[in-house]
């Protein structure tokens, strides 16, 4: 067992009622899609660091559960309008929510998990942990907007792309550290340190997720994915700003007209490995890894800040 797993082994078991308790309805449809959503739930990465978080300033209580819980269903309610947006039929091996019960009961299906979030956290009066995850929710539609906004001319400056990364995808753990922290720590600039760790931690995730897009391993989506969309990702953007004139033209003209074309997706990815646009982004992906781990290293010595630095190390080493 990991060790994150053996340190929270008994208060995983009680997140999972208090979660269960979270998503219950009086619609016999809305239950159904409930039980599908727990039944394929994934390593539950973000209320492990809630939870971590709080257990680093002390003991883990009613409002860590809810704000673990309000974390989860924040992030399974933007996963299901994703996989409307992005038209996805799976997700992890699994059929989407939209591909089993269409785009309509998806939408209604995410908009219930964020309202049910929003009231537990309401009902309990747990107004710090609202404030911080509402402001990732605002954070991830502006990062989700921009993306789609420079992905139209392919405006590909590197700084855009940390400000897409930072929003989309580690404002959400960056809250969650910051969430779980709040509910024992009584020191605000700790809480806000928890913060900005959760925050390195999410961009070096992003980063890595990127970095599955021109490899081979199975990671649940197709190699190239990224390029078929026109996301802007890192090893993208250092090949174009490094490469020669006519192999950037040929590139931009790819992702934007030919991007369903194997061979041709094939020369991108071949092009980003041959210029040193994955060292790159593995380097920089590195770089976040470490900050974050120094911040980690300004607390005490514990278990728990040994499983947080495992944690942080799995979203650099995973292999999916």
């Amino acid at each position: 067992m990991d060790l994150a797993g053996k340190i929270l082994a008994q208060e995983l078991k009680t997140f999972e009622v208090h979660f269960k308790e979270a998503v219950k309805s009086r619609v016999s449809l809305l239950d159904r899609i409930m039980h599908y959503i727990i039944q394929r739930k994934g390593k539950q990465m973000r209320p492990r660091f809630v939870m971590l978080a709080a257990k680093l300033g002390g003991e883990i209580n009613d409002s860590t559960y809810r704000a673990a819980s309000l974390v989860e269903l924040l992030h399974t309610a933007t996963l299901v309008h994703d996989d409307v947006v992005d038209e996805a039929m799976e997700r992890r091996g699994f059929f989407s929510i939209n591909a089993l019960w269409k785009n309509k009961v998806a939408v209604l299906v995410g908009d219930y998990l964020l309202s049910k979030g929003l009231l537990l956290s309401l009902n309990h009066g747990d107004f710090k942990i609202l404030q911080l995850l509402s402001t990732a929710v605002k954070e991830m539609s502006e990062g989700e907007l921009l993306q789609m906004e420079k992905s139209r001319n392919l405006n590909l400056d590197e700084k855009i792309y940390y400000d897409i990364i930072k929003g989309k995808t580690a404002s959400l753990l960056a809250s969650s550290c910051a969430a779980g922290a709040s509910t024992t720590f009584t020191d605000d600039s700790l809480i806000e340190k928890m913060r900005l760790f959760g925050e390195k931690t999410g961009m070096a995730f992003q980063i890595k997720d990127d970095l599955f897009d021109y490899g081979t391993a199975d990671v649940g989506k197709p190699t190239g994915n990224d390029i078929k969309e026109k996301k802007l990702t890192l090893p993208l953007i250092y090949t174009l700003n490094n490469c020669d004139a006519d192999t950037r033209k040929k590139i931009i003209y790819i992702v934007k007209n030919n991007n369903k074309d194997k061979q041709k997706i094939k020369f991108v990815l071949d092009t980003v490995v041959s210029v040193g646009g994955i060292d790159y982004a593995e380097k920089k992906m590195m770089e976040y890894r470490d900050e974050a781990l120094a911040i980690l290293n300004e607390f005490e010595d514990s278990e728990v800040r040994k499983a947080l630095e495992q944690m942080v190390r799995f979203t650099t080493d995973r292999k999916y």
